[in-house]
């Protein structure tokens, strides 16, 4: 008898449970056409591996590219899926690699006049912060609301292949005709923030 003591350590055995989530680099065997091959878990996992959602808790006036400041996870009746996105002075790094969809909600008012635009729009770079574009915007009109206030809401979304962790990022930019225009946060509910899901491999 050839016990599992007396066998090399590439022989798969199953004498150890994994215990855990695969990695993306962990090995699994297959038939291909009668010939037995290796294959890493990263080629066949399916489902989403990544969601993570993010909101300015506080309102403030006027532009800015990127918002810097004042965001936290959301975490009312909510969590995240993975390890989670990273958060500095507004800009967003990815845990992983992949096609991510990224989505940004904004709420704007103004209590002065109607006729001005808001401006949302989801900012990336693949060079670390090198070179910024803007991959998707919403642009809306502020209208009469309650209490002679005025409001608008923005929403986009876009695909983003980040390819590399530690290069590609994302943000968020606002901009309005009227410097006066508040964008609202708040720390209970998402009025203006960003999600981020990995919906699969590159």
């Amino acid at each position: 008898v050839v016990s599992n003591a007396k066998l090399a350590q590439d022989i798969i055995s199953a004498d150890t449970a994994l215990g855990a989530t695969p990695a993306d680099t962990d090995e699994f065997l297959v038939s291909d056409a009668g010939v037995l091959k290796r294959m890493d878990y990263s080629y066949i996992k399916g489902g989403i591996t990544g969601a993570d959602e993010w909101r300015i808790t506080s309102s403030f006036s006027g532009d800015a590219a990127p918002i810097a400041s004042n965001w936290e996870r959301s975490d009312v009746h909510s969590s995240y899926i993975g390890t989670g996105m990273t958060e500095s002075s507004g800009v967003f790094t990815f845990p992983e690699t992949g096609i991510w969809l990224i989505q940004a909600i904004g709420a704007f008012g103004n209590n002065t006049t109607h006729s001005h635009y808001c401006g949302l729009y989801i900012r990336t770079t693949i060079n670390d912060g090198g070179a910024w574009s803007g991959i998707a915007s919403s642009t809306q009109g502020i209208y009469r609301g309650d209490s002679n206030n005025y409001y608008a809401n923005a929403f986009c979304s876009a695909l983003f292949d980040v390819t590399s962790t530690a290069n590609c990022k994302a943000s968020l930019q606002v901009d309005h005709q009227d410097n006066d225009t508040v964008n609202y946060g708040n720390t209970n509910q998402s009025l203006t923030g960003m999600s981020f899901i990995r919906l699969g491999s590159t």
